[in-house]
């Protein structure tokens, strides 16, 4: 047994036929796709009044504006709508985007079921989720496991939580040297603190200070 009917929001043609053609060698017959974010929720509005609901959707996260306006214009904001019209609806994300912290979200806030990369092996990768999800599991492609994995293995040093622990406390980046001097902690230029900040940042892919302070409290490390 395999999911029945399946939902594609796709906005490029080609993804969307090779989409399809894993479907196919799935015996997934009873496949739709769409372009875009509007028609993907109406049809499963549809569905769902007919008594035939769909059982999976496959979507994007970015999708191109052109000149048909919508009032959905991206993924995540589908996903939103149709879980409150079908809850129990199985969702995979099939997208070129990387960001851990935006995966993790999609996962923990809107509870999709799997997140397949555009990459290498994304046709094998698709497969893979589809049979996991059926069968009650989540799914991750193992490269993203992998980046996230190494992600959680980053310890920090003495020296990143003590500056961390400064951030947090309300002191000012630039005044940050001053405590440092203070304690005879080394190196204690600004420079050298905004430098290990940015790599702090970049290695666990925040966007800024704050983020990296509530990552410190999540961990107990300040």
């Amino acid at each position: 047994m395999m999911f029945k009917k399946v939902l594609i929001a796709e906005d490029h043609e080609s993804t969307n036929i090779s989409v399809q053609k894993t479907l196919g060698d799935l015996k997934i017959l009873n496949t739709d796709y769409v372009f875009y974010c509007d028609d993907a929720l109406n049809r499963i509005q549809k569905a769902l009044k007919n008594d035939d609901p769909y059982d999976l959707l496959i979507t994007d996260l970015s999708f191109e504006k052109d000149h048909n306006q919508q009032k959905i214009s991206d993924g995540t904001e589908l996903i939103k709508a149709v879980k409150k019209e079908q809850p129990d609806l199985k969702v995979i994300v099939f997208s070129a985007e990387n960001k851990q912290a935006i995966i993790k979200a999609l996962f923990k806030d809107l509870a999709i079921n799997g997140y397949v990369r555009k990459a290498r092996n994304d046709a094998k990768d698709l497969k893979l989720a589809i049979d996991s999800i059926y069968k009650g599991k989540a799914y991750m492609s193992v490269d993203l496991k992998q980046a996230i994995k190494e992600k959680n293995s980053y310890e920090l040093t003495e020296y990143d939580i003590t500056i961390i622990s400064l951030l947090s406390e309300g002191v000012k980046q630039k005044e940050i040297p001053l405590y440092l001097q203070k304690k005879d902690i080394r190196p204690a230029g600004l420079s050298s603190v905004e430098k290990r900040l940015s790599l702090i940042k970049e290695v666990l892919e925040f966007s800024n200070n704050e983020q990296l302070i509530a990552y410190g409290k999540d961990m107990g490390l300040i």
